[in-house]
């Protein structure tokens, strides 16, 4: 059964298994952080909420998810948030690289505009 985030069990217990730092930043999930924004938070890589599979479904902390809200991932990676904490795309974890290798995904269709 799928979590209240659509997110299939078995899938959710691979990444669970898989992701022991953030796939952005590298911040430890292990390790008692003060503060909200260093704990793990679901992230879909391409934020589309019907690919719900291990090579799209990620735990990033909290911080990294806030800061790339809906934006694809990469703009995202070229924005001032990543450049500040030394996120690109090198640094980021495999499951992130192999997105990165795909085609991008548009989290809604381009807008036309008609001829006048």
């Amino acid at each position: 059964m799928a979590n209240r985030w659509g997110i299939p069990k078995e899938v959710e217990e691979y990444v669970v298994n898989r992701d022991l730092i953030c796939v952005y930043c590298g911040v430890d999930f292990s390790k008692n952080h003060d503060s909200r924004k260093t704990k793990p938070s679901w992230e879909h890589i391409v934020n589309d909420i019907r690919i719900s599979t291990i090579d799209n479904i990620a735990l990033c902390c909290i911080s990294c998810n806030a800061s790339k809200g809906a934006k694809l991932l990469v703009d995202w990676l070229d924005g001032k948030y990543c450049k500040t904490k030394g996120i690109n795309k090198e640094t980021v974890a495999q499951v992130v690289k192999d997105a990165l290798k795909k085609p991008p995904t548009h989290a809604s269709p381009p807008l036309s505009v008609a001829p006048k």
